[in-house]
């Protein structure tokens, strides 16, 4: 199975459950068998569109929400997937926001800011509005909020999510917001270093060229289950690709540990 066929079985069972609604509720509607649609939130059987359609309306599921799992079933079968990323959405809407939090290991390599999960709630809110000054109040906040729920995972879960970071020094030497929120920053990251479960290293000016220099930024994540396929979630400015096939994978690991070899602490770094 792929792992956005496994997402939107995921998805269809929480839409479910938030609904109260039973196997043999959605059975007595007349939609699906109860076998078929415990092998549709497993995963393990793919969904028609149209079939998503009518389950996201007996689940009393938004609008917004019905598009976008329609636009899943439409291409969960295949290995790998691009994801338009629509300007009236938020983080936590993407296919990533489903992902981050039931993976075992992730590995993140950042350019020119500190990785998302990382961040201040200070330095985040410089970056949203230096990224897009018409954001709206609301939106920030959502997105700040989410992002707290995110760090949250990263420090509360049983077992740990176990986590690899490599940012550039730019990153690091970039002015977003003031002094005391770059210095705050840099503060947090350490913190979260001096975690057994959390290793985060820096890539300084003087390593110069680099395997990851043309790569643009990555997360591999990577799952125990064996249900759930490691992918590599890589973001542009418009939409993110996740690659599932195992030459695609094996070339990022690479390249992240040929670039880890160069990093160095994130306790090393001095303003």
């Amino acid at each position: 199975m792929t792992v956005l066929q496994r997402q939107l079985g995921r998805r269809l069972r929480q839409l479910r459950e938030a609904a109260r609604k039973t196997d043999h509720d959605v059975a007595q509607s007349g939609l699906v068998f109860r076998a078929k649609l415990r092998r549709i939130e497993t995963g393990q059987q793919p969904i028609q569109p149209d079939d998503v359609r009518d389950l996201c309306q007996l689940y009393g599921a938004t609008p917004a929400t019905t598009d976008q799992l329609t636009r899943w079933a439409q291409t969960c079968t295949q290995p790998g997937w691009w994801e338009d990323f629509d300007p009236a959405s938020t983080t936590r809407d993407r296919l990533y926001a489903s992902l981050e939090p039931t993976a075992d290991h992730l590995y993140i390599y950042e350019l020119g800011q500190v990785p998302e999960l990382l961040q201040t709630p200070d330095y985040a809110q410089a970056l949203c509005l230096g990224v897009n000054p018409d954001a709206s109040q609301a939106a920030v906040r959502d997105h700040l909020k989410h992002q707290q729920e995110r760090q949250a995972v990263l420090i509360e879960r049983t077992p740990p999510m176990r986590l690899a970071a490599i940012l550039n020094e730019n990153a690091l030497t970039r002015p977003v917001g003031d002094p005391d929120v770059v210095r705050q920053q840099i503060q947090l990251l350490c913190a979260f270093a001096d975690r057994v479960h959390i290793d985060i290293r820096y890539l300084p000016w003087k390593a110069g060229a680099h395997p990851a220099i043309s790569a643009g930024g990555f997360t591999i994540l990577d799952f125990t289950d064996p249900d759930d396929p490691d992918i590599v979630y890589a973001p542009t400015l418009t939409g993110a690709r996740y690659g599932e096939r195992p030459a695609e994978l094996t070339e990022y690991r690479r390249i992240f540990t040929s670039t880890y070899a160069l990093s160095v602490p994130i306790s090393d770094y001095r303003l």
